[in-house]
């Protein structure tokens, strides 16, 4: 295989990864499609799964946690009636129970695990014990015990029912383990269950329906490729705004500490002028640019994450 000559991208691709496919591995195809050199995904969607798979590159790497912290929504497929090793397709048939439940009872159900809930992390998880993933103990028929972890359920809702088939959409907080989800849902409704399908269609405010394939990416040319990315703040679009003057942004992008006239903020935005006059010239009058994050602590605007002069100079271009 030939050898890629890398070069310097910067942006956030919303990928429709296909079943079947690591995250890692999708990461990879499209790092090497757009001949990137460096890259990273916001979290990891099992090769089981399908669905939207943010990726960034370059300049947006240094912000992928916000996407990795953010709510995701599925939707999921239920097997009613018949538990497996594992909670999906893959495992093992461990029982089969018939259906004897109603729409009311299946509603009661569905209420039941809306809000904040505990779940016992799956042994098919990567979650660590004693340095190794929980997933290379259930391989080696070793199962742990797990303490019950905190997660919310923000929605719930019934899209299809039609006998042992149940579709459902899912919107949760960040850990939340969707087989688990069936697995204890089915128990709740007295024939066990087990996820035979499941795609992810948001994460935080980015959604599917924008989202391209591998396939089309390929058929694309490089221009046309690059041409996707969302900017580096595309995952940061729900926090505040500050601007800075141009005077100001050159310090703040030094890491200093800037007095601000505004109200406390966990979490802004920050942009300014490039810190470069031929740029600037070029781009004509001032638009700013990103230049990273912070949050304000009275009166004080504190960075967070921080673009370097040369990677602020690529987004302004």
């Amino acid at each position: 295989m030939n050898k890629v000559a890398r070069r310097p991208v910067h942006g956030v691709l919303l990928l429709d990864k296909p079943l079947g496919l690591s995250s890692h591995d999708a990461l990879w195809k499209a790092k090497r499609l757009l001949r990137a050199e460096k890259g990273g995904h916001t979290g990891t969607l099992d090769p089981l799964a399908s669905g939207l798979l943010p990726l960034c590159f370059g300049a947006a790497t240094k912000f992928s946690q916000v996407s990795l912290e953010a709510d995701k929504t599925y939707r999921a497929t239920l097997h009613l009636g018949v538990t497996r090793t594992g909670g999906d397709l893959e495992g093992e048939i461990l029982r089969e129970r018939p259906l004897d439940f109603d729409r009311a009872a299946l509603d009661a159900a569905l209420d039941r695990f809306t809000g904040a809930i505990e779940q016992v992390p799956p042994m098919q998880s990567a979650l660590k014990h004693e340095g190794k993933a929980l997933y290379e103990y259930a391989r080696a028929g070793v199962e742990i015990v797990r303490a019950p972890r905190a997660v919310v359920i923000h929605r719930l809702a019934c899209v299809e029912w039609q006998a042992e088939r149940l579709v459902l959409d899912v919107t949760c907080s960040k850990g939340t383990y969707v087989r688990t989800l069936a697995e204890d849902l089915g128990e709740a409704l007295g024939c066990g269950a087990h996820l035979s399908a499941l795609r992810r269609t948001a994460v935080g405010a980015l959604q599917l329906d924008d989202a391209v394939s591998l396939d089309q990416l390929a058929a694309l040319d490089e221009p046309a490729r690059e041409a996707l990315l969302r900017p580096a703040d595309s995952l940061l679009l729900n926090w505040p705004a500050v601007h800075l003057p141009d005077d100001e942004a050159g310090r703040f992008l030094s890491g200093l500490r800037r007095r601000v006239q505004l109200s406390d903020a966990p979490a802004v935005r920050v942009y300014g002028p490039a810190p470069n006059p031929t740029t600037n010239a070029a781009r004509g009058a001032a638009q700013d640019v990103f230049l990273g994050s912070a949050h304000i602590t009275a009166g004080e605007l504190i960075a967070d994450r921080l673009l370097s002069p040369l990677e602020v100079q690529a987004l302004a271009a």
